[in-house]
């Protein structure tokens, strides 16, 4: 069909719900995605994120649906973060079409292990209705001061890096808002993870918007893909809710290093094991 085989079309269905449940409970769905891309379909690294950034739409949308307890409440809070994801998604679109891809997979594994290690992390804070958070999304907030809103803009700024990254190329970007979010709000984990789930679609489909424009999306591929994810992202957040945070925690951090690893030496061509 189009050039790809009905067998390969069709694998590529479970493929997205593995992918998809990986990336609503751990932010790595590009650990099962993005490798079956370029090993299965035999597409070059570019078309292979490509086609996983426009699949990747449809986990966000499994994953609203799915997360409706969780995002009641902050649904405000929700579409703030998503406005700058969004900006930040126009920013890596446009580099990953003017630059060469090479030119990134030198620190892409650094932000990768970054993140992974900051969840590893204890988190000290505990959930405190009643306390404001350091990012002011809350409308709830009880005094402004100078030093809050430097917070604010920094928080801002990174949510807008990690926006243009996961535009670019995206690999545990869903980690980095994880991170952010956990340590810059009182809002419980299962919350941080929804929001985080469902924001990061905003830079997915701006990204797709910009890469159907301006450069080539396979989308025999997108739609099993996309079935897959849509799935996927509705199992995921289920998931979350019944297994402990400490494992999960676990399990992405490691899962990250493993990532932040092989992209390592794939960039540097070095090899540890």
């Amino acid at each position: 069909m189009l050039g790809v085989s009905i067998w390969i079309i069709l694998l590529f269905i479970p493929v997205g719900i593995v992918a998809g449940i990986l990336g609503t409970v751990t932010g790595l769905s590009s650990l099962v995605s993005y490798p079956a891309l370029l090993y299965f379909a035999g597409l070059p690294a570019v078309s292979a994120n490509v086609v996983n950034k426009a699949s990747l739409m449809f986990n966000a949308v499994g994953s609203c649906i799915s997360s409706t307890r969780e995002l009641r409440g902050h649904w405000k809070e929700l579409f703030k973060i998503m406005v700058i994801i969004f900006f930040g998604g126009i920013t890596g679109a446009i580099l990953l079409t003017a630059l060469p891809s090479s030119s990134f997979t030198h620190i892409v594994p650094f932000f990768i292990a970054f993140g992974g290690l900051m969840i590893l992390l204890p988190d000290k804070k505990e959930v405190n209705e009643n306390t404001e958070g350091a990012l002011n999304f809350n409308p709830a907030a009880k005094k402004d001061t100078p030093w809050t809103w430097l917070k604010n803009i920094a928080i801002i700024v990174l949510t807008y890096l990690i926006g243009a990254y996961s535009g670019y190329f995206g690999a545990a970007s869903g980690i980095l808002l994880l991170v952010l979010l956990t340590r810059t709000t009182y809002n419980e984990y299962t919350v941080s993870n929804a929001i985080r789930n469902v924001a990061m679609g905003a830079a997915n489909i701006v990204a797709t918007v910009y890469y159907s424009l301006f450069s080539h999306v396979v989308w025999i591929l997108v739609l099993p893909l996309g079935i897959g994810f849509f799935i996927g992202g509705y199992i995921g957040p289920k998931i979350v809710r019944v297994l402990p945070v400490k494992f999960i925690k676990i399990a992405t951090g490691i899962l990250a290093l493993i990532l932040a690893y092989t992209q390592f030496a794939s960039a540097y061509h070095v090899h540890f094991l």
